[in-house]
């Protein structure tokens, strides 16, 4: 994204909102147990920005960090509906790509920490498309 394009983003429940202004130079969807877990998916869909700069337009108090103890290991959440949130460290900034609602320009750079990815992971292109919820009894 170009250095004077805004993007904006906001948590599941709209409590925490914020703009981010600069250039993404890598978008990865990490298969890693924990990325798993935090996620609740195959994968965690994440973007960084050295550069980029952040403005918490609304519900900076209601972010809370967990670090996992021993590890690299951070997520940012919103309290209130525990939305993925952007948090920022030394090496800048990691924007989870669920939590932006402005269009994303930029595509996914690589599938990282492949080789643990969950057993059921495999050639989800086969699987049906709906463009709805599914048929539930």
């Amino acid at each position: 994204m170009p250095a004077s394009q805004t993007i904006v983003g906001a948590c599941l429940c709209g409590t925490v909102q914020f703009q981010i202004v600069g250039e993404f130079e890598g978008f990865f969807l990490c298969h890693c147990s924990r990325c798993r877990k935090d996620s609740g998916s195959a994968h965690a869909a994440n973007l960084f920005a050295s550069a980029a700069t952040i403005t918490w337009r609304s519900g900076e108090d209601s972010i809370r960090t967990y670090r996992l103890t021993g590890t690299r290991h951070t997520k940012s959440f919103c309290i209130e509906c525990g939305s993925a949130l952007p948090r920022s460290s030394s090496a800048g900034l990691m924007v989870p790509a669920g939590s932006i609602d402005s269009p994303i320009a930029r595509r996914p750079d690589a599938h990282i920490c492949f080789a643990d990815r969950a057993n059921w992971d495999d050639h989800l292109e086969t699987i049906a498309r709906l463009d709805g919820l599914p048929g539930v009894p």
